[in-house]
């Protein structure tokens, strides 16, 4: 098949079974493989189907000038995706986003507007949000594509992998763990798939200090997973209990993906495999989980695969499971 463009090559992600890493185990772990997206990441979806929907309706219009807040892999996607049709893109970015990002952003031909002031939750998303707003109103070509709020984010998803997953897959899954940022994808994918399967149980991914699910900010500084704020999107009582997840258990995972599996994924595959080795070792009979690995691994060379962040991260995690040690009363469980 010869398609007509690189957009055309957007989906049609395959599934593995992690048989390597998860040997020992009782459980089946399947992964769909979304880094295999032309982009690189689950987030062409979402960034497609917005722009191809908008053109379609005229809410995008060739003049338009896209904009989103993004912390990396959704900003790729719509610079990829405007420089195909020809619309002006710009993102709003923190001095979170990576190096590698950013130069991936600019040699599709994106603008960056950065962000230095941290919001009230010691992230910088509410600050990105804001300085979205300002430009909207000081340019009237400006199109928020909204992430956060845009049905056409879980829409996306529902329609995307949600009916790969029920054409590849010969029998329902026990579990379906996602992790959540702006909650589309996981959302999308359990609304199709409990339509087939109402008996599967969801399980959420959150970073450790992301307020999503009502625990606390932290500091964390691995992007693509939790926020500072919840997103418009975000329907708790839908999921079901969130597993949190840090900074070093993440890199451990996604270091583990590699040696077991040669999968070189980023951030937030290594937090649902991280979760999912917590969730399973608990279990007394076997089941079948699915999960989704989002994005590559190029784009974490500073952070994941650093050696020098990951002892950093590493003192951080035992420092907070020292500290909750110490504040745990005697005779209370931690």
């Amino acid at each position: 098949m010869v398609f007509r463009n690189i957009l055309d090559c957007i989906g049609g992600t395959p599934i593995v079974n992690l048989s390597r890493l998860f040997k020992d185990s009782q459980c089946e772990v399947l992964a769909k493989l979304e880094m295999v997206n032309p982009g690189g990441s689950i987030k062409d979806r979402p960034a497609h189907y917005i722009i191809e929907h908008g053109l379609a309706d005229g809410s995008i219009t060739p003049r338009s000038h896209i904009i989103e807040s993004s912390s990396g892999n959704f900003a790729i996607a719509l610079a990829m995706i405007c420089r195909i049709h020809g619309l002006q893109f710009t993102a709003v970015v923190d001095p979170n986003l990576s190096p590698v990002n950013r130069q991936i952003i600019q040699c599709y031909g994106g603008n960056i507007e950065l962000v230095t002031e941290k919001d009230r939750q010691g992230g910088y998303l509410e600050t990105r949000i804001d300085r979205v707003k300002r430009m909207l109103r000081e340019q009237p070509d400006a199109i928020w594509t909204n992430q956060y709020a845009n049905e056409r984010n879980w829409q996306s998803h529902y329609n995307g992998e949600g009916e790969e997953i029920l054409r590849d897959l010969d029998r329902p899954v026990d579990y379906l763990v996602l992790g959540v940022s702006t909650s589309g994808t996981i959302h999308g994918i359990t609304r199709r798939l409990r339509e087939a399967w109402p008996g599967m149980k969801v399980i959420p991914v959150d970073a450790f200090g992301s307020v999503l699910f009502g625990t606390p900010p932290a500091a964390r500084e691995l992007p693509g997973l939790g926020a500072s704020r919840v997103p418009e999107l975000l329907k708790r009582d839908e999921l079901g209990q969130v597993i949190l997840v840090d900074d070093y258990e993440s890199a451990i995972a996604c270091r583990q993906l590699v040696k077991h599996e040669g999968i070189f994924a980023g951030a937030s595959s290594g937090s649902v495999i991280a979760a999912i080795q917590r969730l399973s070792a608990h279990l007394m009979e076997p089941a079948r989980f699915l999960t989704i690995l989002p994005d590559r691994g190029e784009r974490y060379l500073d952070t994941v695969y650093s050696d020098q962040w990951l002892l950093r991260m590493k003192e951080r995690h035992f420092s907070r499971i020292a500290k909750r040690f110490t504040d745990t009363p005697v005779g209370q469980t931690v």
